[in-house]
């Protein structure tokens, strides 16, 4: 069996998504392939429109949470985390590096040989890692949070 990586994962992806978004965009390509006009052009003026939809937007107030436009810029929003969760993952990825330098390197009767031992050595690291955080952990967490009070919840829009 021959898996070709880029039209499986583009199909993939085309048959996970929205059968009406699916058409919608397979409809604005089709307009833009008959079209003799310059690509960058036609995706300047589309930016154009969508900056100037989402100015008409801000003016008029609308909140919503989630768009339902087919041609708007699609809005999402990021969540900062919880307070002290970025520096335990800091902290799993440190320990995950310690233990990792620790674990035998002739290793080959319990990872198993090349790529595929490396890569279930490099697991069972981050997996020690990540448990070794959750517990006490080497406080290396609690004095990044120490050191940076959190501040105000940030929240951030992608595609504005």
């Amino acid at each position: 069996m021959i898996v070709t990586a880029t039209s499986d994962l583009v199909l993939d992806v085309l048959d996970a998504a929205d059968p009406v978004t699916q058409r919608a965009a397979a409809a604005k390509l089709d307009a833009l392939k008959s079209s003799d006009t310059d690509f960058a052009a036609t995706m300047d003026a589309e930016v154009g429109k969508a900056r100037a939809a989402t100015a008409d937007q801000s003016a008029a107030k609308l909140v919503e949470t989630q768009s339902t436009a087919v041609n708007g810029p699609p809005v999402h929003v990021i969540k900062a985390p919880a307070s002290g969760e970025v520096y335990r993952k800091f902290e799993a990825f440190i320990l995950q590096t310690f233990v990792e330098t620790m674990l035998p390197k002739d290793s080959e009767q319990v990872f198993g040989k090349g790529t595929a031992g490396g890569v279930w050595k490099s697991m069972l690291a981050e997996q020690l890692g990540s448990q070794l955080a959750k517990g006490k952990g080497i406080g290396i967490a609690k004095q990044l949070a120490a050191a940076h009070p959190p501040g105000p919840d940030v929240t951030a829009k992608v595609g504005s």
